[in-house]
């Protein structure tokens, strides 16, 4: 069988959080300017910034805006012009603001997030004019449905505004990204509501929020003797089990797996960048991502500044907790620095991630929004939930990116996304043409046994080069280790699918190696080929359910094959059995055999066609398998 190399990786801390004094100097920062803290034009439902009761009316000043270069040095700075509402501050204060980013030389990018009740061509023209190059980002969630949470004061709606202030930047030949909060109002539409936003010519990038809001239990108190309409709604939107708005992890994981399918298949990734989805493929193409949800650049490299002063980490972490220290306290990084380490809730925040440092998730996840996480475990006790929603959003992208036009199997929740790296082959492409064309040369391989029973080509336990062979080689049979032979058999002649590697599994004994589990891995020809066998496998699975010993558990992964000598990677599958939870290696190896011929009958009776068996018979969550 083909060469494959997987070596474990660790992870620390750091690799998930990493504090700010380890960040090179060049690593940007990003500072949320709340230009009038928590006031606002509109009264949306959900508003998180309104429940920090910030103060509003002040307005963030020059001298604070400059002071920000004598903290941080030559470090570059991502600036959000964030609140409330940023237009509030009035055009000539926001021209004078504009002006004063502009004149740093630090200040590598501007992005101001409106609602976009108040924008016209004038403060385009004001845009234009002070920071050509700003970022504008509006609040729209979805189509006019979608909005029914974004209201006046009066509680009437807001979205005729954000429509018009949309086709007006079309006009002008500005784009602007979107954040959409997803609610119940959009739920079960995702289709159709990432539609409607890339009708908007402007749009180049959605950003989907979800409204975890199920811990709120009380509305916000009246800001004066009258209570407005848009405050009766919200008492109007409580209940026992939390506000009418909120989703679950699980709810939002759902239409972001649903929205991303439309993405792809609709073509709007051509044109429209599309968050978490972009943000989670780059990882699981094993490249870096700006996304603090998805990198270790987390609270210690986001800060916020308020009018009054106050200059705290990032602004979804609950106020005033995650103060750090006045602003004109700040002489320098090392006063910030070491305010964080003298903050309990960004200590708290960094002891979350201890436990993702064992996830199997942790390289593509990189351990999610400390805020969220945060927030559940002093609600319930517990992040699981948060845990599985990313497992279940991993799990269903690398399924659209192998087979983007079989959404379905996005939705399976027994393949799990396991990188194994490195995960090698010289040709896969080559390896494919070969195993298909019977009349093709069948070369001289090595085949030497260990005295652990690994086929490899120099007869050593472990992980070592192994030559390429396929059903017509005359010593195909040779090469397969004995107990996971008859799987491969039904595999390769049953199914007509390709396998690329097998392993019987060792228990190695009296070596410091570790164990290897029993695995067959196979190689899609193509997408349908992927998502027909990724079914079909995990409907296998289903049938094993009260027929494996207790000691283990059948697992489906996705993972990647790489071509050493293109570069190429090929999305492929790998079915084994693992040691259940709390199994010692003992036990598992020694039901091996049993649980072998399980997977195998069950294999070798499973109809070729039809959806996975998750609907019918859902698996165990991430968290209830660890």
């Amino acid at each position: 069988m083909p060469n494959t190399l997987t070596t474990p990786t660790t992870t620390t801390s750091a690799d998930l959080w990493l504090p700010l004094e380890d960040s090179a100097d060049d690593t940007a920062v990003s500072v949320i300017l709340k230009l009038r803290g928590e006031t606002c034009d509109i009264d949306c439902l959900y508003c998180f910034e309104k429940r920090k009761l910030a103060p509003g009316g002040a307005q963030i000043t020059h001298d604070q805006v400059r002071h920000l270069h004598e903290i941080f040095g030559e470090r570059p700075l991502a600036i959000e012009l964030h609140g409330g509402e940023p237009l509030t501050v009035g055009k000539p204060t926001m021209a004078a603001l504009l002006d004063a980013l502009a004149a740093q030389p630090t200040v590598t990018r501007v992005h101001l997030q409106t609602n976009a009740v108040r924008l016209d061509t004038e403060w385009l023209d004001l845009f234009d004019a002070h920071y050509p190059q700003l970022h504008i980002g509006i609040s729209m969630d979805g189509d006019e449905e979608g909005n029914s949470w974004r209201v006046g004061y009066d509680g009437q709606p807001v979205y005729p505004h954000i429509a018009r202030a949309l086709n007006l930047l079309a006009e002008r030949g500005r784009t602007c990204g979107i954040i959409t909060v997803v609610t119940p109002a959009v739920l079960g539409r995702a289709a159709e509501v990432i539609d409607h936003i890339a009708a908007f010519d402007a749009v180049r990038a959605i950003h989907l929020v979800p409204a975890f809001d199920t811990t709120i239990t009380q509305p916000l108190k009246a800001p004066g003797r009258r209570t407005s309409p848009s405050r009766r709604l919200q008492t109007d939107a409580m209940t026992p089990n939390g506000p009418a708005w909120a989703i679950t992890p699980s709810q939002y994981a759902e239409f972001v797996l649903g929205a991303a399918a439309r993405w792809i298949v609709a073509g709007h990734f051509r044109r429209i960048k599309l968050d978490p989805t972009v943000a989670a493929i780059r990882r699981l193409k094993g490249l870096q991502t700006s996304h603090c949800h998805f990198s270790p650049l987390k609270c210690s490299h986001v800060f916020t500044a308020y009018p009054d002063g106050r200059f705290g980490s990032c602004d979804e972490l609950p106020w005033p907790r995650a103060l750090l220290l006045p602003l004109d306290a700040a002489q320098g990084e090392a006063d910030i620095t070491a305010a964080q380490h003298a903050n309990p809730l960004l200590t708290s925040g960094r002891e979350l991630m201890t436990k993702c440092t064992s996830c199997p998730y942790r390289t593509t996840c990189g351990g999610g929004c400390t805020a969220t996480r945060w927030r559940m475990h002093q609600a319930t006790g517990s992040d699981d939930a948060y845990c599985d929603h990313r497992a279940q959003m991993i799990d269903g992208l690398a399924h659209l990116l192998a087979a983007p036009d079989h959404p379905d199997g996005a939705h399976c929740r027994r393949a799990q996304w396991r990188p194994r790296i490195p995960n090698e082959m010289a040709d896969a492409d080559a390896f494919l043409t070969h195993w298909d064309d019977a009349g093709a040369p069948r070369q001289f391989v090595r085949l030497h046994t260990s005295e652990h029973g690994n086929i490899n080509a120099v007869g050593l336990p472990g992980l070592h080069e192994a030559d390429d062979l396929d059903p017509c080689h005359p010593r195909w049979q040779e090469s397969i280790e004995p107990r996971v032979w008859p799987l491969v058999d039904v595999i390769t002649r049953s199914w007509h699918a390709v396998t690329y590697d097998s392993c019987q599994g060792h228990p190695y004994t009296g070596t410091d190696l570790e164990p290897a589990d029993f695995r067959v891995g196979l190689l899609p020809r193509d997408r349908a080929e992927y998502a027909a066998l990724a079914a079909r496998l995990c409907r296998a699975i289903a049938t094993t359910d009260g027929y494996l010993p207790p000691t283990v558990t059948a697992q489906l992964a996705r993972t990647d094959l790489t071509s050493t000598t293109t570069g190429a990677r090929h999305p492929v599958l790998e079915l084994s059995l693992v040691p259940t939870d709390g199994s010692t290696s003992d036990g598992y190896f020694a039901d091996l055999d049993q649980a072998a011929r399980a997977l195998t009958h069950a294999t070798r009776h499973t109809a070729p066609s039809g959806a996975c068996a998750c609907a019918l018979r859902p698996p165990r969550t991430v968290t209830e398998a660890r």
